[in-house]
């Protein structure tokens, strides 16, 4: 369930972002001349375990620190890491920082970390992201076939070396493996090995590894308060103090952005306009790694031919529904990840992706039609009914199907079923965002049978889709895997198997305390946040 759920959410935390409601005022700190602290409208969270999280990614992040990230310039920097090597790309040695401490002052170690991935990634556990770690050796001994008993209750592939060294053999040679180290991939970070032996316990007054420290505990419905983390070994941020504020909606988080009682708030593409006027220089579109696209039943033999799905495609005018609804704010798809991925081959869609309802409309008649309803399926109250009902406008106008209908299902939970279900009789909403700037991500979560979000693309794989990403990650240097994953992609879309729609930007309002906004592995980067009085 998880999987899908990552797949199919918002392309911002705007679509679950909560209203618990109240802003909160907290105890003074050092903010950069601000004397209360920075105030972030966030979902509600479920969880401060980072490899069991998934609404409380905002939270972790602040929380904990990667051991790597992408600079400016898209090269490979280290946080906690000191270095991370390999020789053959299969075999990496993985050396940490000295000085780095966990909240309470306690060392972080080796010994931490694998400890902690081991956990994450023994199945019985149910560690939501646990299957970050599906690369390593001794992965499917943790998870196997439902109704068996687990092999092992460690992985194989990991080795503490010394109390800052630890390797990793992966199952396959992945020159990517530096990349999923980042922050996007929270079921990768450290825990104090002490806390695995009573999460519960932990989880009360859990401390990270990152630039900020909860100050005292949290609840999924009270505003929590996090301090900048006196000791961290890492950039120092910017401000000194965030208060997390759960919100159940973005009206009412909107609202209070404009009244000043909140001063970050995620929001969705469709406000973006009225945002503008609103908000003025205080609205920020910035680059995302999630794209959005279209999901057919493959088993379905109406959608068999892949000429249908290009048909569909061509009769879509992304360009108007994105100045219509969108406020020009979101980038219309011409491949099969975010534009702001490195290395996207814009425009490998070709054709498919134009809008060309001509030719839209002849394709469908080569491929021989199409009878009876056609329905174009997303859910309800996630601020999609204008989307997809100018989608469902735009294939009856275009491609003369006379009865084609929007039609949401009343939740998420109905919608997830269906899809497995194999109920839906027409395309579906669906979504994939990266958790770390490689397509590999995007491409192997997608659009391989064991990739997490390949619920999105109707259950595709191919075995030559399969091998050309093998071959992309095997390469040398991050250019030949980039040209690679070029390959693959134009493999993917002889098939055809989705219908690619936007790529994502993500979108914020701020009170007029915030001077600047940054993101990072499509969070803000509050270690960079520059309030309105440390820039004057």
């Amino acid at each position: 369930m998880h999987s899908t759920a990552r797949l199919m959410i918002a392309a911002s935390a705007v679509l679950a972002l909560s209203l618990a409601g109240c802003s909160a005022s907290s105890p003074d700190a050092d903010d950069s001349g601000d004397a209360d602290p920075i105030r972030f409208a966030v979902e509600k969270p479920d969880s401060l375990v980072p490899a069991n999280q998934f609404t409380s990614y905002n939270i972790v992040i602040a929380m904990f620190s990667p051991l790597t990230a992408i600079d400016d310039s898209g090269e490979i920097t280290y946080v906690a890491a000191e270095s991370v090597e390999s020789d053959d790309a299969t075999l990496w040695t993985v050396t940490l920082r000295d000085g780095w401490t966990f909240h309470d002052g306690t060392p972080v170690t080796a010994q931490d970390y694998v400890d902690t991935w081991n956990h994450a990634a023994y199945g019985p556990n149910a560690w939501v992201n646990g299957a970050q770690l599906a690369g390593v050796v001794g992965y499917a001994d943790l998870n196997p076939a439902e109704g068996a008993e687990p092999a092992a209750t460690e992985l194989s592939g990991l080795k503490v070396v010394d109390d800052l060294t630890f390797t990793v053999e992966l199952d396959a040679p992945d020159r990517q493996f530096p990349l999923q180290l980042t922050a996007g991939q929270t079921g990768l970070y450290p825990l104090p090995s002490e806390a695995l032996d009573d999460i519960a316990a932990w989880e009360e007054a859990p401390v990270g590894n990152g630039p900020f420290a909860l100050v005292d505990g949290w609840s999924d419905t009270d505003p929590i308060e996090a301090i900048a983390y006196d000791d961290y070994a890492g950039t120092e941020p910017n401000i000194g103090a965030v208060t997390f504020v759960p919100y159940l909606d973005t009206t009412t988080a909107y609202t209070d952005a404009l009244a000043g009682e909140v001063d970050i708030v995620a929001i969705a593409g469709s406000q973006v306009a009225q945002a503008r006027t609103d908000f003025g220089e205080h609205v920020y579109e910035l680059d995302a790694p999630g794209v959005d696209f279209l999901g057919f039943d493959l088993t379905d033999p109406r959608f068999a031919d892949p000429r249908i799905r290009q048909a569909i495609s061509m009769a879509i005018d992304r360009e108007a529904i994105n100045d219509a609804i969108f406020g020009g704010s979101q980038v219309p798809a011409t491949s099969l990840t975010a534009p702001s991925m490195p290395g996207d081959p814009q425009g490998v869609c070709g054709e498919y992706c134009e809008f060309d309802p001509e030719a839209a409309k002849a394709l469908l008649e080569e491929a021989g039609g199409f009878d009876g309803e056609l329905g174009v399926h997303f859910i309800a109250n996630w601020g999609q009914e204008d989307l997809f009902e100018a989608i469902a406008n735009q294939l009856r106008q275009n491609l003369g199907i006379e009865n084609v209908v929007a039609t949401p299902s009343v939740d998420f939970a109905a919608f997830v079923d269906s899809v497995g279900a194999h109920e839906f009789n027409g395309p579906y909403r669906a979504r994939w965002g990266a958790l770390y700037p490689s397509q590999q991500n995007t491409l192997t979560a997608v659009y391989t049978a064991t990739g997490e979000g390949n619920f999105g693309a109707g259950g595709y794989s191919n075995p030559e889709v399969d091998a050309l990403l093998q071959e992309a990650n095997a390469a040398e240097t991050f250019e030949e895997s980039s040209e690679g994953y070029v390959k693959v992609q134009e493999r993917i879309l002889q098939d055809f198997p989705t219908v690619p729609l936007f790529g994502n930007r993500y979108l914020y309002v701020t009170s007029d305390r915030i001077s600047e906004l940054y993101t990072v592995s499509g969070s803000v980067d509050l270690t960079k946040v520059v309030t309105a009085s440390a820039a004057s």
